[in-house]
């Protein structure tokens, strides 16, 4: 189970923190709206109501040991570049931040985000990938028990090869592909003789249930 935080509850933000949580993820959603907070506390973790522009009240919630901390704050550019400031400063490792431009993204990537997120561009991708490539696996839409992901390897799994894994026995979850960083390299149906190191990732094929066990053996 990883841990995030989501700052800023617009639409954007609410859906997120709603979907990570509903994926088995502990979730602190923060606003300063009240309204928006009550909206989102049967989908999280913990519900907070916040300004988070406030460095101490920032820094009193722990977000340092977060795997992750999304800020969506809207159209007030200003706000969003001094949270992620704040939360550099805090010592949040990945911080996601939403910008609504080029410029913005700059700001962004110097005061400390490590992430940026163009909602509209990337949906907009998206779906002109999946009508102009509709064969391209990466864009097949899947029934909501099956996920086709990216899945950095558990440890035990590092040294082994995929026989000694054998997860379709284990997990009946298929590894139809795997992305080598060191060296760069990507490899379309490994063979079982495929040795894991910790730099590789799986991109796996399964229910989601069944591919959730093996993201917990992190």
């Amino acid at each position: 189970m990883k841990k995030f935080a989501v700052i800023g509850l617009g639409k954007f933000g609410f859906h997120v923190a709603k979907a990570l949580y509903e994926d088995g993820n502990e979730v602190i959603a923060i606003d300063i709206d009240k309204s928006r907070v009550q909206a989102i506390d049967p989908h999280c973790t913990e519900a907070v109501v916040l300004n988070s522009t406030d460095r101490e009240a920032l820094k009193s919630l722990g977000l340092e040991n977060m795997d992750g901390v999304l800020v969506s704050t809207g159209t007030k550019i200003s706000i969003s570049i001094l949270i992620c400031l704040y939360l550099q400063e805090i010592g949040v490792k990945k911080i996601l931040a939403k910008a609504l431009d080029d410029d913005h993204e700059k700001i962004l990537k110097r005061v400390g985000a490590t992430e940026i997120i163009h909602p509209e561009r990337d949906m907009a991708l998206r779906i002109s990938r999946s009508l102009s490539r509709p064969n391209v696996l990466d864009f097949i839409p899947l029934s909501d028990d099956f996920d086709l992901l990216q899945v950095g390897p558990p440890r035990e799994f590092i040294g082994k090869n995929l026989k000694e894994i054998n997860l379709r026995a284990k997990y009946n979850v298929h590894i139809i592909a795997i992305k080598e960083l060191v060296p760069e390299n990507f490899l379309l149906v490994p063979p079982a003789s495929f040795v894991i190191k910790d730099s590789d990732i799986l991109i796996m094929l399964g229910k989601s249930d069944d591919i959730k066990k093996i993201k917990a053996l992190k």
